[in-house]
This record gives C-alpha cells, structure tokens and sequence, in this order.
C-alpha cells in the first residue's frame, strides 16, 4: 500500500466534515489559512490530505492513483469514531473538483462542493493550445463534466469570474451538466487561487448556508 499524509482539524461540537480535495499546485501545508478560515468560519470540522506523489505522501501520481486515494481518505474518515459517516461533504478545488466529482459518483456523500473545476483535461489542453490536435494525445482524462452527472448529492460550483487558470466558462459547463439540485456561485473579481481571500464573509457565508440546508 502507499502511506498518505493528511491532517484532521476538528472543530467543537460540528456534526459535519469536510473532505478535501486540493488542486494540483503545492501540497496540504499551502493551505494553512484557507483551513483556518475555512473551519473558523464555516465551523466545520475538516480534513485534508496530499495524493500520492504530492508533499509527504509516498508513491507516484496518476490519474488513477488520485481516485484510489480519495477513496482510501473517506475511509478512513468513516473510521474515526468521532465522525458521523452521513455527514461528510466532499470539496474539491481545481483538481479536486475532479478526484470529488469522481468519488462521488461512486460513494454517498452529505454534498458536493467544486470550486474552479474544469470540464476535462481535454477541454483545459484544448482552451491553452486551440490550434494543435493534443486532445488524443492525453493520457489522463479527469472527466468531470461527465462524471457529475451521475452524482445524487446536491451539488455547489463556484468560479472566480477572473480565473486565469480554469477559464470561468468551464465552471459554468460543468454547472450546467450537473443534475438537480444544484447552485452556482460566481466570485466576482477573483482569480484561480485567491477565491477565499477576494469571496471574503460573503464566500464563507454561502458555503456555510448550502452546507447547512444539505444537512437538514
């Protein structure tokens, strides 16, 4: 088996967890303040984890690896005594979008958050280089606009309508496959990276009110 790393960041008295999926760059220790504030403000015990390959994680990263990896975290999740396994929403950003999206598909969860996601990594190649023929040439697929539509969780995307990176266009397609119920939030004035910093209270805010009514 391949060893994971991961952090659990409980918070007093929440009934609810979420599961993090991060996006490609860096590893779980880049994402101190986002937790922070994310757990402060939502009041929400987290959990996040680096896949195989990123920070101190062991073993090497695929497209598959990344699946198995956020299967191997909900498990162990659903293992601690201290979590109520009907009550753990998955959240992905960037990458994420696409490991959650994935796993929801398969695993029941309280609910699906995917911030910046992308269609597919065919449609990101062919929105960075339109004039060369790459989308056969890709080994890894990361096909989140197919695979939410499969998903039975109620479903929360939210762009930063500045994103340099995931074109906000993508985040609204895979909003727009998605079943019912579903919400979309656009972040105005905000980038790939910055979503919580520029979303600020009123960010925060919406992701605590979809949690909660997902949890009534």
């Amino acid at each position: 088996g391949v060893r994971l790393n991961g952090w659990f960041v409980p918070y007093s008295g929440a009934e609810t967890t979420l599961l993090w999926f991060h996006g490609n760059a860096g590893n779980i220790s880049h994402r101190l303040e986002n937790i922070k504030l994310l757990h402060n403000k939502v009041q929400i015990n987290v959990f996040i984890f680096d896949y195989r390959g990123y920070g101190r994680s062991e073993g090497r990263v695929s497209e598959e690896g990344t699946y198995r990896d956020g299967e191997a975290a909900l498990k162990y999740l659903r293992n601690r005594e201290e979590i109520d396994p009907r009550r753990i929403v998955f959240f992905g950003r960037s990458l994420g979008a696409a490991v959650a999206a994935d796993l929801a598909t398969r695993e029941e969860c309280l609910a699906l958050i995917l911030e910046t996601p992308f269609v597919s990594i065919r449609e990101m190649a062919k929105a960075a280089f339109p004039f060369l023929p790459i989308g056969p040439l890709l080994r890894t697929r990361y096909d989140v606009a197919e695979k939410i539509k499969k998903v039975k969780a109620p479903i929360l995307v939210l762009h930063g309508d500045k994103d340099e990176v995931v074109p906000f266009e993508q985040g609204k397609r895979v909003f727009e496959t998605a079943p019912q119920p579903k919400e979309f939030y656009a972040i105005r004035g905000a980038h790939h990276n910055d979503t919580y910093i520029v979303g600020g209270d009123a960010y925060f805010a919406a992701l605590k009110d979809f949690i909660d009514r997902a949890a009534r």
